[in-house]
């Protein structure tokens, strides 16, 4: 029986007591493909009792079925991967996130996959982690994936790292190879920003070094994983020195009370506090600190409160709330930041996309992408496009003012998403680095512009008995699904020129030598055009 459940069964209210008062700590598990991942955690909740009967009693009969784990030995790995897929390939394709405890923290594990199709989800898995365990096969040693998941780690600010080397009864229990392993780990981290970093040799499959010290490697004189998770310090994780509080929502019940609800994301808030919303710059001070339980004499991350102001000055949702700070706070329209792209369809400079930062949504574009960076060697290419799953460091553009830190000194308020506007699903992440360098932006060409509405700039003709009420339709079909055109009655060759330098599409009503393409509208329905277009890739 683990001590949660001897608890329980003496003493219930104790044992919520004691769980509410528990330290979170949120770690992830990467690595590639087929180096334990599943097994590790399946390990860490058999070892820890947090199992139940018919749990152990269904994957203990699943593994006899695979027996891919050898005679009565179970496969963990199956407690992690639930989905259908994952078990018949013997892979993570999802982010599996599971939770158990000790009797001194709460645990949250994010199982990213190890599939280089996945790092999108790898890096949504490790966007809130505090911690992550890199495993690499002893067999193998430092593989392309170990470099990859390890740049992503380091450019989202995890701070604590702990390399398991796993397998390690497949290679004899060596000493040698371990080291080895190691110190090529720590060549490639050498410019990485990792300063944290715990080596554990193991066996996932047979339990070394993951709950219980290993008998089969005496000459391993660190903690096993188990102890180095209950240890590691996280409570100054946070920073302290900058205080920010993104304004999530304004809460007035009544003509008595105007409240400004909201996260801490960094730095200590006090009673009586100094504030300025950003960006208007009127301050205040605090003239209260509300929550549920009562009023607090100060705030502090992550904690969720309600502010109120002796003064009534001009604060709305998507505001941030300043207090006393050691590096000033950013407010600007341009940014740099490295993004990690999400979706089938590249980002391409230009193109409009909501963004969300904090708790404000301005619309923006990607005004330049800088480099593309090879997660593998860490090299930096040309790039005019960032594709599914690649890495670039670009300069944002949006449409107002927004309010931010570097990433690196504030995670809460230096990271956004990006959110394509006609699906409204999100197609990229981003991590601020900096203001951006005018300079170093492009005067606009009328590839930019095109790529802005999705489309390359061309001169269509439309002939036929309707084809001037066509033209309009087909106008409208264009613009309702973001791209930009306009119908030219009378073709000239100055106006076609002018219009397509713009990125637009020119709809004639006559064919001319600069039209690219003719329609015949009395063969030929708006849905017809429309689908040659987009085959053609006039439109994107």
């Amino acid at each position: 029986m683990s001590h949660q459940s001897e608890l329980i069964a003496t003493d219930i209210d104790a044992y919520l007591a004691q769980h509410e008062c528990k330290e979170m700590l949120r770690f992830l598990t990467c690595g590639n493909v087929d180096d334990g991942k599943s097994t590790l955690i399946g390990r860490l909740l058999h070892d820890s009792k947090m199992i139940y009967e018919d749990q152990l009693a269904a994957v203990q009969a699943d593994s006899v079925k695979s027996g891919t784990t050898g005679a009565g030995k179970i496969d963990l790995a199956l407690l992690v991967d639930g989905l259908q897929a994952e078990r018949e390939q013997g892979i993570t394709i999802d982010v599996a996130y599971r939770y158990f405890s000790t009797s001194t923290r709460k645990f949250i594990i994010a199982d990213t996959p190890g599939h280089e199709q996945y790092t999108r989800n790898m890096a949504t898995g490790a966007s809130t982690c505090d911690l992550a365990i890199i495993l690499i096969d002893a067999r193998y040693g430092v593989q392309t994936q170990t470099k990859r998941h390890s740049f992503i780690v380091s450019l989202l600010g995890i701070q604590h790292v702990i390399v398991a080397v796993n397998k390690m009864d497949l290679m004899d229990y060596s000493e040698s190879v371990f080291n080895k392993i190691k110190q090529d780990y720590l060549s490639f981290t050498s410019t990485l920003d990792l300063h944290d970093i715990n080596f554990i040799p193991m066996s996932a499959l047979d339990g070394d070094n993951v709950v219980n010290p290993s008998e089969n490697m005496p000459w391993f004189t660190g903690l096993p994983l188990m102890e180095a998770l209950n240890s590691v310090k996280i409570a100054n994780d946070h920073n302290f020195a900058d205080a920010r509080f993104p304004v999530q929502y304004v809460n007035r019940p009544n003509l008595d009370f105007r409240g400004f609800c909201g996260t801490v994301a960094s730095g200590v808030f006090h009673k009586g506090d100094v504030v300025t919303a950003l960006p208007s710059g009127k301050s205040s001070k605090i003239k209260s600190i509300v929550t549920y339980d009562g009023d607090l004499p100060e705030a502090f991350p992550p904690m969720a409160v309600t502010f109120t102001l002796e003064d009534e000055i001009d604060v709305s949702r998507g505001d941030m709330l300043v207090g006393k700070y050691q590096k000033e706070p950013i407010v600007s329209d341009k940014f740099k930041a490295s993004i990690v792209w999400m979706t089938e369809k590249p980002l391409t400079p230009g193109r409009q996309y909501a963004i969300k930062l904090a708790t404000r949504s301005v619309y923006g574009s990607i005004s330049l992408i800088h480099h593309r960076i090879d997660v593998n060697t860490l090299e930096h290419h040309d790039a005019n496009e960032l594709k599914l799953n690649e890495i670039g460091s670009c300069t944002v553009s949006v449409t107002a003012p927004v309010v931010f830190d570097p990433y690196k000194n504030s995670k809460w308020t230096g990271s956004f998403i990006i959110i394509d506007r006609l699906t409204n699903g999100t197609v990229g992440a981003g991590m601020i680095t900096g203001i951006t360098d005018d300079e170093n932006l492009k005067p606009v060409s009328a590839a930019d512009r095109a790529a802005r509405f999705s489309q390359t700039a061309s001169a269509i003709a439309l002939t036929g008995t309707n084809s001037k009420a066509l033209a309009y339709q087909l106008e409208r079909k264009l613009f309702d699904n973001g791209h930009a055109a306009t119908v030219l009655e009378t073709p000239d060759a100055a106006l076609i020129a002018a219009i397509k330098n713009a990125g637009l599409l020119c709809l004639c009503l006559e064919n001319s030598a600069l039209t690219e393409m003719s329609f015949d509208t009395n063969k030929q329905s708006i849905d017809d055009i429309y689908a040659v277009l987009k085959a053609k890739a006039v439109i994107h």
